[in-house]
């Protein structure tokens, strides 16, 4: 019968949890007069929110994005986590009673001192969104792209969002030969997204050996089948164009 993986265990328990309806809003037994503000609606925030709101105090969750969710939601590629698996959560926590004030930016919208006057608490849950730049000649030219802006835009598009920038088809790599640098996750989630915008070519380029890649062993095999030509003991010296 081959081997049942102990991910597809843990997704048949919870989907059948889910289906009967034994997943419920949390119930508190004693509610809390101190608030606490979480800054950022992604997996730890979420997972913050939701352990304290347990021990019964007031959250509010702000986000810049316009849903809840983080990298949960904009990052991972549909393939690998479907959105409504995310949307069924972050609906959950709202009916526990946690607040989210999304297309909230501190800094613009309100200052972190506004924040902090406003709750007893403030837990910044921001993520690391900011890319790590390429520091070689020519990596400002057109048609360079940090992975979370082709993935997020990727995502909206999955949403039914209308993306500009998909639309005129500046973060769609449909018909277009793709090259990826760099060997974990993300990038594993780059090649794979390509491969389902129809890229004519993807190929994924990593300074190490296939033996000593960061990315799962899993995605790796995944992105092969699938088509990617991998790179190995390479990186770029200068970008031309």
């Amino acid at each position: 019968h081959g081997t049942v993986t102990i991910g597809s265990v843990e997704k048949y328990i919870t989907e059948n949890a889910w289906d009967e309806g034994w997943i419920k809003p949390i119930k508190i037994k004693k509610e809390k007069e101190q608030s606490v503000g979480i800054i950022g609606a992604g997996p730890a925030g979420l997972a913050a929110a939701e352990q304290l709101r347990k021990l019964g105090y007031q959250i509010s969750i702000y986000d810049r994005y316009d849903r809840p969710g983080g990298l949960l939601i904009y990052g991972i590629p549909n393939f690998k986590l479907e959105k409504q698996v995310v949307e069924r959560r972050t609906k959950l926590l709202k009916e526990s009673g946690i607040k989210y004030f999304q297309n909230y930016e501190v800094g613009k919208n309100s200052t972190l001192k506004q924040l902090r006057e406003k709750h007893d608490a403030i837990l910044i849950a921001t993520g690391v969104y900011k890319a790590r730049e390429i520091e070689v000649p020519g990596s400002n030219l057109q048609n360079i792209y940090p992975a979370m802006k082709f993935l997020t835009a990727s995502n909206k598009k999955g949403l039914g969002d209308k993306v500009e920038l998909f639309d005129n088809g500046t973060l769609n790599a449909e018909d277009k030969d793709i090259v990826v640098i760099g060997g974990g996750d993300t990038a594993m989630d780059c090649v794979r997204t390509a491969v389902r915008q129809n890229a004519k070519s993807v190929k994924c380029l990593y300074r190490r050996d296939k033996e000593n890649m960061p990315g799962s062993a899993r995605e790796v095999a995944n992105a092969e089948e699938e088509g990617v030509e991998f790179v190995w003991l390479s990186s770029p010296k200068e970008f031309l164009g």
